[in-house]
C-alpha cells in the first residue's frame, strides 16, 4: 500500500521514542511500503526534510505552500517555497496548495494568486499537484482552468457526485480517499463507484481525521490498512485488489 498524503514529521509525534521515525516503521510494519510527505509552511521543510533522509526509497517528498498559511506577507514565503523546486530536487509532487476559506475568506484572493504561481510552475516541471480543498471548490476549479497541462490528485476529497463531474470537466484528476469514508455519517462510500477504482488513491492526512475504529486518536500511516479494507467493502471487491490498483494509480501518478 501507498499512503500518498501524511504528515508524519509534524510535532505531533514528537512525543514518542524515535518521533515520526517510529511511525513510519510501524506503517512499514502494517504493509505501507511508500508513504509522501507533503510540505505545510517554511517551518516543516527541515523536519520534513530530515525524516524522509532517514528512509529514502520508502518516503517521498513534495514541495508546496498550505493555503491556510498565505496571509498578509505571503509572497516571500512562496518565493523561499518555490526556490526548492527545480530539476533535480528530489520532488515528487507540489504540494500541497489549493483553497482554504473554510475558517476565514479574508485571503481568498492571494489564496488564488499562490495556487495559481504553483500549479503554473508544476507544469512547467512536469509534477503533479496535491490539492487542498476546503469550502474553496469554485475557486480551485476557476484556478485550474486557466493552466493547461495541470495533472495531480484532490487529497482529502470529501465531495459529491456533482463535485466530481465538475473537477473532470477541468482535467483527469485522481482522488485521495481518507478516513472519512469510513465516517458513520459519510456519503463518501457512495461516490466512489462514480470516481471509479482507475482515480482513487489512498492515503491518512495523518496526524489528522483517524479512521473508524481508531476515530478520536491521533492518526498515523499505520491506520491505512482499515481505510483500505472499506473501500473495499464499500466497492464489493478483495482489499487486495484496492491495495494493487491505488498502488499502480500512485506509481503512475508520482512517478515512484
Amino acid at each position: 500500500m501507498i499512503d500518498t498524503h501524511t504528515h508524519l514529521y509534524l510535532p505531533e509525534f514528537a512525543d514518542e521514542a524515535g518521533g515520526g521515525a517510529s511511525a513510519v516503521r510501524r506503517a512499514m510494519a502494517a504493509g505501507v511500503d511508500r508513504m509522501i510527505f507533503p510540505n505545510v509552511d517554511l517551518g516543516t521543510i527541515e523536519p520534513m526534510e530530515r525524516l524522509a533522509d532517514e528512509f529514502p526509497g520508502v518516503v517521498f517528498k513534495a514541495m508546496g505552500l498550505h493555503p491556510t498559511e498565505v496571509s498578509d506577507d505571503w509572497q516571500p514565503a512562496l518565493d523561499s517555497v518555490m526556490s526548492r523546486l527545480g530539476d533535480g530536487s528530489g520532488y515528487v509532487a507540489v504540494g500541497e496548495i489549493g483553497i482554504d476559506l473554510y475558517w476565514d475568506a479574508t485571503y481568498r484572493v492571494s489564496q488564488m494568486q499562490a495556487f495559481d504561481r504553483q500549479v503554473r510552475r508544476a507544469v512547467e516541471l512536469d509534477l503533479p499537484v496535491i490539492i487542498h480543498c476546503r469550502n474553496g471548490l469554485d475557486e480551485t476549479l476557476e484556478v485550474l482552468s486557466d493552466v493547461s497541462g495541470v495533472r495531480g490528485v484532490f487529497h482529502s476529497f470529501g465531495g459529491d457526485v456533482d463535485d466530481v463531474d465538475r473537477i473532470h470537466r477541468v482535467g483527469d484528476f485522481y482522488f485521495g480517499i481518507n478516513g472519512i469514508v469510513t465516517f458513520k455519517n459519510s456519503k463518501l462510500r457512495d461516490v466512489l463507484g462514480h470516481i471509479g477504482l482507475e482515480r482513487l488513491l489512498l492515503e491518512t492526512d495523518s496526524p489528522y481525521l483517524a479512521p473508524v475504529p481508531k476515530r478520536g486518536r491521533r492518526n498515523e500511516s499505520a491506520y491505512l490498512p482499515y481505510i483500505c479494507a472499506h473501500i473495499a467493502q464499500s466497492l464489493g471487491v478483495a482489499s487486495s485488489e484496492i491495495e494493487r490498483v491505488t498502488s499502480d494509480n500512485a506509481v503512475r501518478l508520482f512517478d515512484l
